[in-house]
């Protein structure tokens, strides 16, 4: 179990508990574990992409540490959408118990179940649709179809003895849907006659006014900039975003250019949202990519990955020159997504790369290529007036969301002591219509680098960015193990120090009577006197040159 900063009292019978494990305070990691009656239901499992403040990490996951020893009570795991923050995580949780069943739509089923190959794990699935009711112990689960920038979203009603949840999952009100899918409103309204008790609800756009745009204003823009392109049109998109993809591929068809998909996920998921019919390809687009070179550079569009700037995707080793497509004058690149908050200088650091190399980079805040797929405040205050819930959670958002989002709420009549703000961690109780926060757990990230799960802490983050960022001193001292004085050293090594080694000549005497007057006060332990050669060489750096290396000293007694 995780530190409780203050530890929730044992949940009494037909009491319905609600704790978000992530998600909350940031865009990832969406995880909300409810339990009743000694039965735990899990709605998604995402990750947290890293920020630049987290050197070498490839993912962050939810803390499990809430879950992992109650795993033989989970009922089942709902995941209402195919987006990495809402299923990236699902492989590692798997790796605990790899039988928990999982219940979503067909793709969303369909993208976890390949990613899960990857892992080598063989889940157990249960497809369900909008409409659909399902009793899953002592939880009943009615989905309803919402609108997302990827398809087959489900929103869930999760019915118990304690009262009614609704969890809306990401989602807006594009009234224009590519797929002619809407959120189902008819649905939200006879759910909120019949009467909810909590609503967690989506906060990503609660902050901004109106409407959020309807996916078919981009199809135009796209037609546009590839019609006028004169050279390789490059797009760089969400590996899953199926719509964004289906308008590239109209687009294409449209001007007479072929498609050829790049990066591993992005190809993955797209073979599996044509072969289920998601994705309608006109036929003779797609070509493989190793043949795309044969093909007139004005007859050519790239789909990739990369649009959230990060290291290894395709469109960033294109703007560092390290990709087989070598980016130059005349070739336009668009990224067709939003900025994920924490990966704004990525994103234009790869932007001014492209540039530099010629291209034309169109982006969202040059040209309308992208729409959000969250539901903004004019939508929000519709789904408050629609439902009029007893209590509201905002969830799936920055503080700053959250916030906005639980003000709507009051604006629509909810009172203001029945909006919880809560945290990842944070524990609510929902008895009889009424939500009380009763506790709170000190959850934390769990680091995925490389094969470690978990083994990466804050501390060795802290000292990849000290490394990073101020540079590594080494000291090497022999002592004579009687007396302390030194024999051999200190021979002093930097790395990442833009001073010449010969500046720790100044140095070298402050270490020789700091160990001197060290070992004169009858310090023999080779700890301590390394502790003092740190201290020594910390305040003259920090002293002369303003800097706080890493220092490693090394005593050796002879």
């Amino acid at each position: 179990m995780p530190n409780a900063v203050y530890e929730p009292q044992k949940l009494q019978r037909d009491t319905l508990r609600i704790t978000p494990i992530g998600g909350l305070g940031e865009i990832g990691r969406n995880m909300t574990v409810f339990e009743i009656n000694g039965k735990l239901l899990i709605v998604d499992c995402g990750v947290l992409f890293p920020e630049e403040t987290q050197p070498g990490v490839d993912l962050i996951l939810p803390d499990f540490s809430l879950v992992r020893g109650r795993l033989n009570d989970v009922v089942g795991i709902v995941l209402t959408h195919g987006h990495e923050d809402h299923i990236g995580a699902v492989p590692y949780l798997l790796r605990l118990k790899n039988d928990i069943p999982l219940i979503g739509s067909g793709l969303t089923l369909a993208l976890v179940e390949a990613k899960l190959k990857e892992h080598r794990i063989k889940p157990y699935t249960f497809q369900v649709e909008e409409g659909q009711v399902e009793q899953m112990g002592p939880f009943e689960l009615e989905f309803v179809a919402v609108n997302h920038s990827i398809p087959d979203a489900l929103a869930v009603a999760i019915k118990t003895v304690a009262g009614v949840v609704l969890n809306t999952g990401d989602f807006k009100m594009d009234q224009l849907p590519l797929d002619n899918r809407i959120t189902d409103l008819r649905a939200f309204a006879r759910l909120g006659e019949a009467g909810v008790d909590l609503f967690l609800v989506d906060s990503t756009n609660a902050d901004v006014p109106g409407f959020t745009p309807s996916e078919r204003t981009i199809g135009p823009v796209l037609d546009s900039v590839i019609a006028h392109a004169p050279r390789r049109v490059i797009v760089a998109s969400f590996s899953s975003h199926v719509h964004r993809v289906q308008q590239v591929l109209d687009a294409a068809h449209a001007n007479g250019r072929r498609v050829a998909l790049l990066g591993r996920s992005m190809v993955r998921n797209m073979g599996i949202a044509a072969e289920l019919g998601y994705l309608k390809v006109p036929d003779g687009v797609l070509v493989d990519f190793k043949k795309a070179g044969d093909i007139p550079d004005n007859k050519i569009v790239y789909m990739s990955t990369g649009s959230q700037g990060e290291p290894m995707a395709v469109l960033s080793r294109m703007a560092n020159l390290e990709h087989q497509i070598e980016v130059g004058p005349g070739d336009t690149v668009i990224l067709a997504s939003s900025l994920i908050p924490g990966n704004e200088n990525a994103v234009y650091r790869v932007i001014n790369g492209l540039t530099k190399l010629g291209a034309t980079v169109v982006h969202k805040g040059n040209a309308k290529v992208h729409v959000s797929g969250h539901a903004a405040a004019g939508e929000l205050l519709y789904c408050y007036n629609i439902l009029k819930p007893k209590n509201v959670m905002p969830v799936h958002g920055e503080y700053r969301h959250l916030v906005a989002n639980a003000q709507l709420a009051i604006e629509t009549g909810v009172p203001r002591e029945n909006t919880i703000l809560a945290d990842d961690g944070t524990v609510v109780d929902l008895r009889d219509g009424v939500a009380r926060v009763v506790g709170q757990y000190d959850l934390g990230f769990v680091y995925v680098d490389g094969n470690s799960v978990g083994e990466i802490t804050d501390d060795d983050l802290k000292d990849r960015r000290v490394l990073g960022e101020e540079g590594f001193i080494s000291i090497i001292v022999v002592v004579e193990a009687g007396t302390g004085r030194i024999i051999v050293g200190p021979e002093i090594h930097a790395k990442g120090f833009a001073e010449d080694e010969s500046v720790f000549d100044k140095v070298k005497p402050k270490i020789a009577a700091a160990l001197a007057e060290a070992a004169g006060n009858g310090t023999r332990d080779t700890h301590a006197l390394q502790q003092v050669v740190r201290r020594t060489v910390g305040r003259w750096v920090n002293t002369s040159y303003r800097r706080r290396p890493m220092i490693v000293p090394v005593v050796i007694e002879a």
